[in-house]
């Protein structure tokens, strides 16, 4: 066996993969720009009304800026964690850290801590950017520097609190069951996402955000009835205090068990009539009701065993370690070079995910068109979400077709069009079996819906 022709072997595999991720990723975000710049200067029939040239332009104008951000942060990191991998400094760390002889869980957290201490470092700049550049050039950031400080300070003890945590957790397990961690660590990483979603509304987010109950008791009545009516048992409606960080809308739900509630920014309560809030909430319980979430945590959990059991396979080979500079196994090290060689796996895979949650996503504005009786309230959310938040209107179809998790806001709104006039067309004079709301609505002439607004 010629180990030196492997070892080539396997970093060439390495370089090509890290170098035609950053190629594909940068082309998609150039192709999207340049879409964008030469299509998106006219305003589309469904936004007449609803947009003027000018908000058309400042649409343009945003989408571009965080686009080419977003490529230039994207082509630093494809490019900085491959030559992180090869440039030496690792095994350097790991024979400092090797010499205090301490024991092999607190030396990989602490070999995997440095890992993720410079990455959060690096990130900073591309963050301060696009809170303090970006979003105030086009008047989104609200944020003060000592809230932006004090929110930096807190994610990263959170976040060094979850993944000592976990990788205290994952460490031992190697060493007290280096056969079988894979499966061992994988059923304690679904406990602690579950143990995680349980605490995050009452623990997490109270951190960072305040919650209080909607003072709309109308408001907070209607949507408790909505959610019974879907069989969801909410156990608290909540207003978050977005406005102090940004002017973006949205709203969610969190939790699981006692702790579910629906959030609603303060800016969604702000900009929104009742009937566009409360499209938007069904639209959200229709992910819960068609069981989106659990079929998005189960695929989750079969990737993660996957994941794992290659992970357990890759790191008896001795070829990963040497390619990359080490003299012998270093497990915690091995960890970190397979987690930079999933980030291409990953990106190239988002063809797929992005297919099924778009799937996800235009059956949940269905359900909402049935919740709601028709889709006029929803089609008004998605067209004051996206002036708002200053939406790209004209993605690049390959673009939207790789990243976008929903589709395209104008698909959204003609899909919803054109099947409301399909509704109209073959109901009129009445409603056919199969074509009635669910219990508690009339269904009167509606609409149905799908980038990332609600």
């Amino acid at each position: 066996m010629n180990t030196g022709a492997e070892l080539n072997y396997l970093l060439v595999l390495f370089l090509i993969l890290s170098v035609l991720t950053a190629s594909v990723r940068l082309g998609l975000h150039i192709l999207n720009i340049s879409h964008l710049r030469s299509e998106g200067r006219k305003v589309p029939q469904e936004f007449a009304g609803a947009i003027d040239a000018d908000t058309l332009k400042e649409m343009r104008d945003y989408s571009t800026a965080t686009g080419r951000l977003e490529a230039v942060r994207h082509l630093f990191f494809d490019l900085f964690l491959p030559l992180l991998v090869i440039s030496g400094l690792l095994p350097w760390l790991a024979g400092v850290i090797s010499s205090w002889g301490l024991s092999f869980v607190l030396s990989g957290i602490i070999f995997l801590f440095a890992g993720y201490l410079l990455l959060g470092i690096l990130e900073i700049p591309f963050d301060l950017y696009q809170t303090f550049g970006v979003e105030k050039r086009f008047s989104f950031s609200t944020i003060s520097w000592a809230t932006w400080t004090a929110d930096l300070v807190k994610s990263v003890l959170i976040s060094a609190l979850v993944l000592g945590i976990l990788l205290a957790a994952v460490l031992g397990l190697i060493r007290s069951f280096p056969d079988t961690w894979w499966l061992w660590s994988w059923l304690f990483l679904i406990a602690f996402q579950v143990l995680v979603s349980w605490l995050y509304p009452v623990v997490i987010a109270p951190v960072f955000n305040r919650f209080e109950p909607v003072e709309d008791q109308d408001l907070a009545r209607s949507i408790a009835s909505m959610a019974e009516r879907a069989g969801f048992r909410v156990r608290g409606i909540y207003t978050m205090d977005a406005v102090k960080r940004s002017r973006h809308s949205n709203a969610y739900f969190t939790g699981i068990g006692k702790t579910k509630r629906i959030v609603l920014f303060d800016t969604l309560l702000n900009d929104h009539t009742r009937q566009e809030i409360l499209a938007i909430l069904a639209h959200e319980l229709g992910h819960w009701k068609k069981g989106h979430i659990i079929k998005q945590m189960l695929l989750s959990a079969a990737i993660s065993l996957l994941a794992l059991y290659g992970a357990h396979l890759a790191l008896q080979q001795e070829i990963l370690y040497r390619t990359f500079g080490f003299d012998s196994p270093v497990i915690y090290a091995g960890l970190f070079i397979l987690a930079v060689f999933l980030r291409p796996a990953a990106f190239f895979l988002s063809p797929v995910r992005a297919m099924i949650s778009r799937r996800f996503e235009r059956q949940s504005d269905d359900f909402s068109s049935a919740m709601m009786g028709d889709s006029k309230a929803l089609i008004e959310s998605l067209k004051r979400l996206a002036s708002r938040n200053l939406t790209n209107l004209y993605p690049h179809p390959v673009y939207a077709w790789f990243f976008y998790s929903h589709p395209p806001v104008l698909e959204r709104i003609r899909r919803l069009k054109n099947r409301e006039e399909m509704h109209e067309r073959s109901h009129t004079g009445g409603l056919s079996p199969g074509s009635a709301p669910l219990p508690g609505h009339a269904r009167a002439p509606g609409k149905e819906a799908g980038e990332g607004l609600p």
